[in-house]
């Protein structure tokens, strides 16, 4: 079945906006499974708001479990726990999904 651009409504805002086809087969490659609740600039003024209303967020300088790279993530590391520089982790999501069975 082919994908075709979709018009949506905004929950923030109310105005229409399209759901291109690029952002779609985005969406499907990245494993999100709904569609966007707001639009573009909505989204944008979203983020800016959040990362705004704390101030900056708290960035963790950790060790990569995988490669050893030092990296920084926006989360309290778990002793015990591995974390993964960007492109590890990205490895690593790769890898879990090819290995998971298929749906009966």
């Amino acid at each position: 079945m082919a994908i075709e651009e979709k018009t949506l409504k905004c929950r923030d805002c109310g105005n229409d906006f399209a759901f291109t086809v690029g952002e779609q087969e985005f969406y499907q490659s990245h494993g999100l499974q709904h569609e966007p609740a707001r639009c573009p600039t909505c989204r944008t003024a979203r983020r800016r708001n959040r990362s705004d209303a704390g101030g900056t967020r708290q960035m963790h300088t950790v060790t990569c479990a995988e490669c050893g790279a030092e990296t920084q993530v926006p989360f309290e590391p778990t002793e015990g726990r591995p974390v993964y520089c960007r492109d590890c982790y990205a490895k690593q999501r790769k890898t879990v999904k090819t290995e998971e069975p298929p749906p009966n």
